[in-house]
């Protein structure tokens, strides 16, 4: 088994309750531990696969909250850093068929600094990328980039997750899609939402912007619909792989929680990155990925709605 690293945010989500999306007519708000590598990294260390997380968070009671988390979950957090200024923060407001709207409010995880020793670590396992606040400039995108190029001279498998947001891209959306070219080109498994897919491509049509994903480099791309599975792009075989029926309550960690199963799965393999060759048992792959993100949507919280082994297997 691999251990699959996950760079990038580790944040606090004040969710609110008893609400629409409006955030702005939202007066009660319950802690929840997020950060979409952070997330990821659970899902893996839950379904009982190995995990570390790379990133930073404050010096404060949230950061020793968010650290106690990712530990009690099973995750590898010897090289998350601490630092003076203040833990990220991130407002979730979620609507009643559990979609959310995001305000944020940057702090620590922007102060990750680079560290030329971890690069040891990295060989023979896997890298996840996951790019919320990765490419906002500072130490953090410095750090992003350097361990990228490690981990492409290490010749391991390399996952990318653009995990756009609006609230953090306002009016610099192209901007974002040029900072995301490098780790698609090089990157074995690209993961992204419907509307990123079709940022990135400049494309409508969803064959059409995979197409044009491929063109830039990317092997195998997953294009997560929600309620209507995941759109699979490999090798020249495309399939969209039916979700599992639910009734959603929060969004929040469905996308992580998919992206952790299957990258766990792939952790299991001896060469993955061979997979893209294998299109049988990377469709299989996603329908179990589909099952573990709509399990996930049925509770509140990313991370304590992630399922384990035996409630995927039921």
């Amino acid at each position: 088994m691999k251990k699959v690293f996950c760079i990038g945010e580790l944040l606090i989500d004040f969710v609110a309750e008893k609400q629409g999306n409006d955030l702005s007519k939202a007066v009660e708000f319950t802690k929840k531990a997020g950060g979409a590598p952070a997330n990821v990294s659970c899902a893996i260390s839950r379904l009982g696969g190995q995990s570390a997380f790379i990133g930073c968070v404050g010096h404060d009671p949230f950061g020793k909250f968010l650290l106690d988390v990712l530990i009690d979950n099973g995750v590898d957090c010897s090289l998350v850093q601490r630092s003076d200024t203040f833990t990220t923060l991130a407002f979730v407001s979620l609507a009643e068929d559990g979609e959310r709207d995001f305000v944020f409010s940057r702090g620590a995880d922007m102060e990750l600094q680079y560290d030329p020793e971890v690069k040891k670590e990295f060989k023979g396992n896997m890298i996840h990328f996951g790019a919320a606040t990765a490419l906002l400039g500072g130490p953090l995108e410095k750090a992003y980039g350097h361990y990228y190029f490690d981990a492409l001279t290490q010749d391991i498998f390399i996952s990318f997750d653009p995990n756009y947001r609006g609230d953090l891209w306002k009016n610099k959306a192209e901007k974002f899609v040029m900072k995301c070219l490098p780790y698609i080109e090089k990157a074995h498994l690209c993961k992204f939402s419907l509307e990123e897919a079709q940022l990135i491509s400049g494309k409508d049509d969803l064959e059409e912007a995979c197409s044009a994903i491929h063109e830039m480099g990317a092997r195998i791309i997953a294009v997560t619909l929600g309620k209507d599975g995941t759109f699979l792009s490999s090798s020249g075989h495309t399939i969209t792989v039916p979700s599992v029926p639910v009734t959603p309550v929060d969004t929040t960690g469905a996308g992580d929680a998919f992206i952790g199963c299957l990258l766990f799965q792939i952790s299991q393999l001896e060469k993955p990155t061979t997979l893209s060759q294998d299109f049988p048992l990377l469709q299989k792959m996603v329908a179990t990925a589909n099952k573990a993100g709509a399990i996930t949507t049925t509770n509140y919280g990313a991370i304590e709605s992630l399922p384990d082994l035996n409630a995927l297997n039921t």
